[in-house]
């Protein structure tokens, strides 16, 4: 038998048991998409828990309404609205205006629009939305809030794309969290701005001042031309 097939017989062997792949170049670390970045299960528990007495003063949600330009006459959306505690407080500021509370939970939206005629607010609409899409109509908001719901959001980019055609000229897009992995109910800031960057979004604000803990974040968000 010939040198050249006696290496071509030896290759053959050698690849069938594996031991030749070791010698291929490797490819370098692949980084996850946003899209396969580790998320939280979405909260489905007593919505109780978001109305913890002193919260409003810990999250200075005033504060948050102010620089989000939330006055009255104005359209707000509460994504991942929960119990209502932020739609309700933003209802009370726009008066004649709209809020939008979004969820993709039934009993949150059932819960809020009990609410809402409990307290009389007919400036808030329920929207029983999809994780990917608020199901927003075109250019219906001037102003956004997702309060400590964007680390439970499997899919960000996708989600910020499907919100862009629901905003209004010069709207704003406030996105409250704490900093974490993403499994952890937290999210760092600089993630999110990626993911918004990817969506097509560009930072305007960030804050720490939210609970004042150094863990919490606010970052604001416009639609970038």
């Amino acid at each position: 038998m010939s040198k050249p097939r006696v290496v071509a017989l030896a290759l053959v062997f050698l690849i069938g048991n594996g031991t030749v792949s070791a010698q291929k170049t490797s490819p370098g670390p692949v980084t996850p998409s946003a899209e396969q970045r580790k998320t939280s299960e979405p909260y489905t528990g007593d919505l109780s828990i978001f109305e913890s007495e002193g919260r409003e003063k810990r999250l200075q949600i005033n504060r948050v309404m102010d620089i989000l330009s939330i006055s009255a006459g104005k359209s707000v959306a509460d994504i991942g609205a929960g119990s209502g505690w932020f739609t309700v407080r933003a209802a009370k500021r726009v008066g004649g205006g709209t809020v939008y509370a979004v969820d993709i939970n039934p009993e949150a939206v059932r819960h809020i629009s009990e609410r809402a005629e409990k307290e009389k607010l007919s400036n808030v609409k329920t929207i029983l939305s999809k994780p990917d899409d608020p199901l927003l109509t075109r250019d219906s908001v001037d102003a956004v809030l997702l309060l400590k719901t964007y680390h439970e959001v499997a899919h960000p980019v996708q989600l910020l794309r499907n919100l862009r055609p629901a905003l209004r000229t010069g709207a704003r897009v406030g996105i409250i969290d704490r900093n974490g992995n993403g499994e952890n109910h937290g999210v760092g800031s600089d993630v999110v701005i990626r993911e918004a960057k990817e969506a097509g979004y560009k930072l305007t604000e960030q804050y720490d001042f939210v609970k004042g803990d150094n863990v919490d974040y606010f970052l604001v968000f416009t639609a970038a031309e």
